[in-house]
């Protein structure tokens, strides 16, 4: 191998990942800047799959990787946000979104002012200004849009530019003619090829820079094009390893339309091709193989989606479903609800999961604070026992969703965002706090029955009273926290005031009482630190809205 040999390759590879880091950087930039209109894409998923496919299509068009898209989908199922019904018709979607990669390489061969060499440093040249000195997000989101744009388009002249002294080489016409004359090894190969890189959009890519220098005939094409959809699959499957029976079933969905479709398509080009040899060894262009790869995934999810409750079916008897015996009293099945690592593949997905389970958590830790008052005004033992239980998963979910925030933290994210993520992690502590003042209400109830104290029904109402403004004081907190809304953050606030004025006024008529030896001490100061948390979770109400009203 000579010195110009060893250029070559090194040209080729570098060429390879300057590709997939631009494709990278451009979904990144489309992630950022479509953020909020993909997060509506999935609030509108219902079962109503025509929809789903849509939305499939549409998320994997601007995040560049229908892998992403499917590995998603399994953390959606897992998480239990998304069923099978939807998440088969996102994966349909997610086939036909994909091909948006194949036309973008294929651009090349639509004119000469549409050649990588011509524009792309052009686009790199403006994205890079914009992102330096641009002050707002959403600029700099353009930005990065640009900048990944171009890079792709020079790692794909890189590519091209590597490969064209060889494209007479024996080695690769042979190459080409096994493979076109094998569907078997055809297939393979582009199982192979897109398993390992872990993209079939990749895939693809570099096999249409292979067909800009005239070295890929048609069937070959076919069936490696074929491949690398089966191929995509292997990421999915993967991720669905430590996931639960109905996510990993979301997973052999996605393999079963894939392999379904390639077998079809597979054996319908097989004839042809042998009906018509000159056809089959003749040389396909990048456009050629765009064509036939949508032509291959619309047709597959046409035909496939009458189907798709038969898929969904045959899934679940390759993974049989098993029994889970869960105890009433057990309570730490709801922790992680909402959260899970396949979701990162999309930051603004993992972000507003984020967001549902820190919510998910405040209503969990609610219905304690409800408990506890509850054990403070009758004493009972159950509910004290009840309220002992939850904090514990309570603060178990606080580990796990700071443990999960953090790892978003390192994600790539807006300024806004980030600034987000800060606030749930504050907020998550006064949550945390909140149950621990329902766990001292619940210690102050247990003192109350071990020492028979029972307050008079003038303290009872008395606590009654404040016991509701602090319970509409969280409410509001927490649905400012998912609304972000000024009005519901006002009412938090304003309930806040109200439980400080009473907790003031109640503390001094107690007081008044204790001096007037109307009520025994002990019994006066279980009252007085009952107030003192009431004061206290009402305190981190306030704060959780205040957070949120950072963010207006």
């Amino acid at each position: 191998m000579s010195v110009k040999d060893v250029e070559m390759i090194f040209k080729f590879v570098g060429g390879l990942g300057m590709f997939l880091y631009g494709m990278n950087i451009m979904a990144d930039g489309l992630q950022k800047s479509a953020g909020a209109k993909m997060k509506r894409l999935m609030g509108i998923l219902t079962n109503n799959r025509l929809m789903a496919v849509l939305v499939g299509t549409l998320v994997t068009a601007i995040i560049q990787s229908s892998s992403a898209t499917t590995v998603m989908i399994v953390g959606f199922v897992n998480a239990g946000i998304m069923n099978l019904t939807q998440a088969v018709g996102v994966i349909m979607g997610a086939n036909v979104g994909t091909t948006v990669t194949s036309w973008l390489v294929s651009m090349s061969e639509w004119g000469a002012f549409l050649k990588p060499e011509f524009f792309a440093p052009l686009l790199i040249g403006i994205g890079a200004f914009i992102m330096l000195f641009a002050k707002r997000d959403m600029k700099k989101q353009v930005g990065e849009i640009l900048v990944g744009f171009g890079v792709l388009f020079i790692g794909l002249s890189f590519m091209s530019g590597a490969i064209t002294p060889y494209k007479d080489a024996p080695i690769f016409s042979e190459a080409f003619r096994v493979l076109g004359s094998n569907p078997f090894l055809g297939i393979l190969a582009g199982m192979a090829v897109t398993a390992i890189i872990q993209s079939s959009s990749a895939s693809v890519g570099i096999l249409q820079t292979l067909a800009l220098n005239g070295m890929v005939t048609w069937n070959s094409a076919v069936y490696i094009t074929l491949g690398q959809n089966i191929g995509t699959c292997v990421t999915a499957l993967i991720s669905s390893a430590g996931a639960n029976k109905t996510a990993k079933r979301a997973a052999v969905i996605h393999f079963l339309f894939n392999f379904i479709g390639a077998a079809l398509f597979g054996v319908l080009m097989f004839v042809i091709f042998q009906l018509n040899p000159a056809f089959a060894d003749g040389t396909i262009n990048s456009v050629q193989i765009s064509i036939f790869h949508t032509i291959f995934n619309i047709t597959n999810t046409v035909v496939l989606f009458p189907f798709a409750n038969k898929l969904v079916k045959l899934s679940g008897v390759i993974i049989k479903d098993v029994a889970e015996n869960k105890s009433d009293e057990d309570e730490t099945s709801v922790v992680l609800r909402h959260l899970d690592e396949r979701i990162f593949e999309n930051p603004t997905f993992a972000v507003q999961n984020s967001v549902a389970e820190v919510i998910h958590m405040g209503q969990i830790t609610y219905e304690n604070v409800k408990c506890a008052f509850d054990a403070c005004l009758t004493n009972d033992e159950k509910k004290i026992a009840r309220v002992y239980r939850r904090e514990k998963d309570i603060d178990l979910m606080a580990s796990q969703i700071s443990d999960y925030l953090v790892k978003i933290s390192g994600l790539s994210l807006t300024e806004k965002q980030h600034a987000l993520i800060n606030h749930l992690f504050y907020t998550v502590s006064d949550i945390e706090r909140m149950g621990d003042h329902a766990e001292n209400l619940a210690e102050l109830a247990q003192f109350k029955v071990e020492n028979q104290i029972y307050f008079s029904d003038t303290a009872n109402k008395e606590l009654e009273g404040i016991m509701e403004y602090v319970t509409n004081s969280v409410v509001y907190a927490l649905r400012a926290r998912e609304n972000t809304d000024m009005a519901t953050i006002n009412r938090a606030r304003e309930y806040e005031e109200q439980v400080d004025y009473v907790e003031g006024e109640l503390r001094e008529k107690h007081i008044e009482r204790l001096a007037a030896n109307l009520c025994a001490p002990r019994s006066g100061v279980v009252f007085l630190d009952i107030l003192s948390n009431l004061e206290r979770i009402s305190d981190h109400a306030d704060n959780i809205a205040g957070y949120v009203k950072k963010e207006l």
